[in-house]
């Protein structure tokens, strides 16, 4: 079994507050959610209004599948007109290797 993971670094727009933020970061993470079947939360820069950390996690049998999911996440990430993507750092780990 592999576990594939994606940290997103997003920089938001014209944000100042906390409540702001979330009206922004909520409605990526159910997209990616809804489109994808994967796990994603928000995970880092919590107390920052205008940077938001997003995981998202994938689990399958099949490295290829598991690479071809993630490739297309970080794509989706990338074409978000409503964030700049800062940076996006990918694991994919062999439960074998646990």
């Amino acid at each position: 079994m592999w576990i594939g993971t994606l940290e997103f670094d997003f920089l938001l727009g014209d944000v100042h507050s906390l409540k702001e933020k979330r009206s922004v970061v909520r409605p990526i993470i159910a997209e990616i959610r809804r489109k994808y079947s994967v796990s994603v939360a928000e995970t880092d820069h919590l107390d920052l209004h205008r940077r938001a950390g997003v995981g998202v996690a994938v689990v399958n049998s099949d490295i290829a599948h598991l690479t071809d999911v993630l490739d297309t996440l970080e794509r989706h990430g990338a074409s978000r007109p409503d964030v700049t993507l800062l940076s996006v750092r990918r694991r994919v780990v062999d439960t074998d290797e646990l």
